[in-house]
């Protein structure tokens, strides 16, 4: 599905991702966690071809294809999702133009005819029950005067009717409550399927209370420290990043 080799990213000259490798198989759910400033947005922008970062070095396979050479536009087309850490507010813009536009422009990448308006609804109808999102949020304008956690289950919302092969959550749990944070948990386990996998970028470990990962991964200045199963989220929630930075100290003769 998705192979990282040595990759390295700058933002604004300065090294951000200094040497990430991982592997994502389909069906397989991976968790990348590390504290404030450790590279865990980065690597999300440039897996999204988000232009604020730029790849020094390193290589992404995607599907068997080199990843930069494709615009963001269609990796999405390619079934790659990015759920924002900040989802942005697009005023005038109905959530159901803006998606049926976004879901019809992925059948025409594929050679598939477009869906007619009754079908879209019906299917809007299908993905709002299997999210739990409330159908006002729905019929409204793209997160104009949401909440925080409206917005981040808005976010999954749109997933599920794109139906990615790659889903990347950037904190999607950030500032949620424990029951949107339910929600937005059983949204990405409802959806998970053998053919797609989904990367969840988090700081805190109760996230993954609700989502099982695979693979655990821990980024520290721009490298993964550690990666192991849902165990280490368990071992960084009890010692904290510290423990983390002190045993990468020691490993560095520090």
């Amino acid at each position: 599905m998705l192979i990282i080799s040595n990759l390295k990213a700058t933002i604004e000259g300065k090294a951000i991702l200094k040497g990430i490798s991982l592997e994502v198989k389909p069906g397989e759910i991976h968790a990348i966690m590390g504290p404030n400033g450790s590279g865990k947005s980065t690597l999300a922008a440039v897996l999204a071809g988000r232009g604020f970062a730029e790849v020094t070095e390193g290589t992404i396979t995607y599907l068997d294809r080199n990843l930069f050479d494709m615009s963001p536009e269609d990796r999405s087309k390619e079934g790659i999702f990015l759920g924002f850490q900040y989802p942005i507010e697009i005023p005038g813009v109905s959530m159901v133009n803006f998606l049926k536009t976004a879901v019809n422009e992925h059948r025409k990448h594929k050679g598939i005819e477009p869906l007619s308006a009754s079908d879209f609804l019906k299917l809007m109808r299908e993905k709002k029950e299997l999210v739990e999102i409330d159908s006002k949020l729905a019929n409204r304008s793209v997160n104009e005067g949401f909440s925080g956690g409206e917005k981040k289950k808005n976010e999954i919302f749109q997933m599920a009717m794109l139906e990615p092969k790659l889903a990347i959550l950037d904190e999607t749990d950030s500032g949620l409550d424990i029951d949107a944070l339910r929600i937005v948990a059983n949204g990405v386990n409802k959806l998970k399927r053998p053919d797609s996998s989904v990367i969840v970028i988090t700081h805190y470990q109760r996230l993954l209370d609700y989502i099982i990962p695979d693979v655990v991964h821990v980024i520290y200045d721009g490298r993964i420290v550690r990666t192991a199963g849902k165990e280490l989220a368990l071992e960084l929630e009890e010692k904290g990043y510290d423990w983390i930075k002190k045993e990468v100290e020691i490993e560095n003769g520090n």
